[in-house]
Order: structure tokens, then sequence, then C-alpha cells
């Protein structure tokens, strides 16, 4: 026998009864649709928890915007009382209130950029003169607007002066 006429024969051997095929066909399908079925729930399940995420961070946000919000009433209640005040009365007033809203803007991470007198970094501040001084080229001689850092990230830098050296 030639080698193609005996893998011919092992093929019909091999060759499971067409019963045994269909019942084969048959799982596989009950498979797969069980696998379709179990990925179509799970692709459901992952919407939902995006859309139960996204709202969760929207009460979240509106929560702490809530607790902020109601600190910075108390500053506000304070003002319309300094508008009340008198002279030396309202200068006091003024001052507490600043140390009222320092300390607010603390516990929330929000912190000044120290300025003056140190090496411009663009980083933190943009100069907005260039100015002849006795300090040295690059010092900040003048903060015109405080930056702010808010959990070490500049959220506002500072709006500077910078020396230019003597001339």
């Amino acid at each position: 026998m030639r080698p193609e006429e005996e893998a011919n024969e092992e093929r019909t051997e091999t060759v499971e009864n067409p019963v045994d095929l269909s019942a084969s066909l048959a799982e596989l399908q009950a498979a797969h649709e069980e696998l379709n079925d179990r990925f179509l729930r799970l692709a459901a399940d992952f919407e939902n928890y995006k859309k139960r995420s996204a709202k969760d961070l929207v009460l979240r946000v509106n929560a702490a915007l809530e607790e902020f919000t109601c600190e910075v009433l108390e500053v506000y209640d304070n003002l319309e009382r300094a508008e009340q005040a008198d002279g030396e009365g309202l200068r006091e007033g003024l001052v507490q209130i600043r140390k009222l809203f320092g300390a607010i803007l603390e516990r929330r991470g929000i912190t000044p950029i120290e300025s003056l007198n140190r090496r411009f970094d663009p980083a933190y501040h943009d100069a907005i003169a260039y100015v002849a001084s006795d300090a040295e080229e690059g010092t900040i001689i003048d903060e015109i607007r405080r930056g702010y850092c808010m959990n070490d990230r500049v959220i506002r830098c500072a709006k500077v002066a910078v020396s230019k050296g003597k001339e």
C-alpha cells in the first residue's frame, strides 16, 4: 500500500459516528450560549458599576463642596458683622477674619507660595516685571499677587517682579 492510501485508511477509521458529531456540536453550542450569556451579564454588571462609580464620585464632590462652602460662609458672616463695626473694632475684626479664612484654607491643604527674596521659578511664579535693583539677578523683589498650592500642586502662580541686577 502506498503512504497516501494508508493515510486515507487511518482517517476513515478515526471518523466518528455522525450521531456522535451532532451530540458534540450540540454540546459546543450549549457551551457557547452559556459563555455568551455570562459575558453579556458581566458586561451589564460592568456598565452598572461604571454608572454607580460616576454617581458616587458626583456625590462625594458635592459633599466636599458643601462642606467647604459652609466654612466660607463663616467668613462671609464675619464680614457682614465687620461692616457694622466702627474704626478700631473694624480693623481688629478684619484681621481676625483673615486669620479665620487662612485657617480654613490651610485645613483644606491650600498654602501660600513664599516668593519675596527667593529665586524666580517658573513652576511657581509668573514674572510680570523685570526691574533693575540692588538684589541679585533672578531674585524676586516684589509680589504683586500671591500664589497658592493645594496639596503640593500649584493652583495659582504668584505674579512677581524679578530683579535684573544693577544697571
